[in-house]
């Protein structure tokens, strides 16, 4: 089987994906990887071919003249219905059509028989209905929050303008459904039905190993960590080059990880590691129960960890879930925020609405006070334990190619 995945966004897109390839990789499948530059690295240690083909994914030119609609909104916020809904239409918009252009001959050359898909690619949803093959999202924040409804007429002007047949049913955009690591009854999606759902794996990078002084933190106090992600320093380094961003107040990175740095200090019955994903912080000062690193391996370390501080991008949700995790969730944009609404209904952990250091203090004392949500974490965690395993995953996929 020849399968072609696309990869946009933020590295995390492409870790959601490295299980669901690995294993169609290890199986003989043929895989082609279709991205931009700066995620080709996140595939270079699988058996998959990667051609960084893709343009850098760029909200504000796919918005284009509709930006204008946003100036009727008076003041917005990334939580707003109204960009949400906005962003949903420009997925499937004019602006496609320069990512269609480069995506669609690789497809006819490459001849997949099945097409995995970023959940923002609808032009990977184009390419597989010219090729007459099945598509299906991979895991993804954008895949939750995505409602079918505001994409289809967008979506049925480009059929129009390809000469492909228009739907009438919204869900044509998920014809064989989707592809998820979290149970149903736990499900982050709020229009997509049900998915091939698969146990979320603590190996998502190959070689993957803690470094040696966590062995050396106390193990009797609560240990918690505390990260921001990868997109975050991705939009930072856009934001400093100059890059035109959407028209909307965003919480800035190195500002979240100062206040989180306070708020461990605060924790002195705690041992506290924090994440900067390379971000510049000030460390002096910093008492000895808290650590600082560029970067750990998170699903490793979930293992032992009594509570996660995030900032509730779907990558991290669900590598708590499978650990039994509990969540305080600190929004910046995008599906985060519905993630954090999420959390807090499921009982697996709280929103951190007050975002400076006594407040991010606070809800962790009070979460790792509280038992019902390491109880909560846990249930999900033994029913994450009920999914099978990634590899079956091959067998699905392949009946679904046919």
């Amino acid at each position: 089987m020849r399968v072609l995945c696309t990869t946009l966004g933020s590295p995390s897109h492409g870790r959601a994906q490295l299980p669901l390839l690995r294993a169609l990789a290890e199986a003989g499948h043929q895989v082609l990887v279709v991205t931009t530059d700066a995620l080709a690295p996140v595939f270079r240690d699988d058996d998959v071919e990667v051609k960084a083909a893709l343009p850098e994914f760029d909200p504000v030119g796919m918005l284009g003249p509709d930006l204008g609609e946003l100036q009727d909104v008076g003041e917005l916020t990334l939580s707003s219905p109204a960009l949400s809904r906005l962003l949903m239409r420009a997925l499937a918009g004019p602006g496609v059509k320069p990512h269609l252009d480069i995506l669609r001959p690789l497809a006819l050359d490459f001849r997949p028989d099945l097409i995995l898909r970023d959940g923002m690619d609808m032009g990977a949803v184009l390419t597989a209905e010219l090729l007459g093959v099945p598509q299906l999202p991979t895991p993804s924040g954008f895949s939750n929050i995505l409602d079918p409804a505001e994409v289809l007429p967008r979506l049925n002007e480009r059929r129009r303008e390809l000469g492909l047949p228009e739907r009438d049913d919204p869900l044509s955009v998920v014809p064989h459904g989707r592809v998820d690591y979290v149970p149903p009854a736990f499900s982050f999606s709020l229009h997509l039905p049900p998915s091939l759902s698969y146990r979320q794996t603590v190996d998502v990078e190959r070689y993957g190993v803690l470094p040696g002084w966590i062995a050396e933190l106390p193990a009797d106090r609560p240990l918690v960590y505390a990260a921001i992600g990868t997109a975050l320093p991705v939009l930072r380094e856009q934001k400093s080059a100059g890059a035109p961003l959407l028209p909307v107040k965003m919480p800035e990175a190195a500002e979240s990880l100062e206040e989180i740095l306070r708020a461990a200090a605060e924790l002195e019955d705690c041992t506290v590691i924090v994440s900067t994903s390379g971000i510049p912080v000030d460390t002096a000062g910093l008492p000895g129960h808290v650590h600082v690193t560029k970067r750990v391996p998170q699903p490793l370390l979930l293992e032992s960890v009594d509570l996660f501080v995030t900032h509730g991008g779907f990558n991290s949700v669900r590598e708590a879930l499978r650990t039994g995790t509990p969540l305080a969730v600190l929004p910046h944009f995008g599906d985060q925020y519905t993630n954090a609404r999420r959390v807090t209904e499921l009982g697996l952990g709280g929103h951190l609405t007050d975002r400076d250091a006594h407040g991010i203090a606070d809800l962790c004392r009070t979460l790792l006070a509280d038992p019902a949500p390491r109880a909560r974490a846990r249930s999900a965690q033994l029913a994450m334990l009920t999914l099978p395993d990634i590899g079956q995953a091959v067998a699905d996929l392949e009946n679904i190619a046919g």
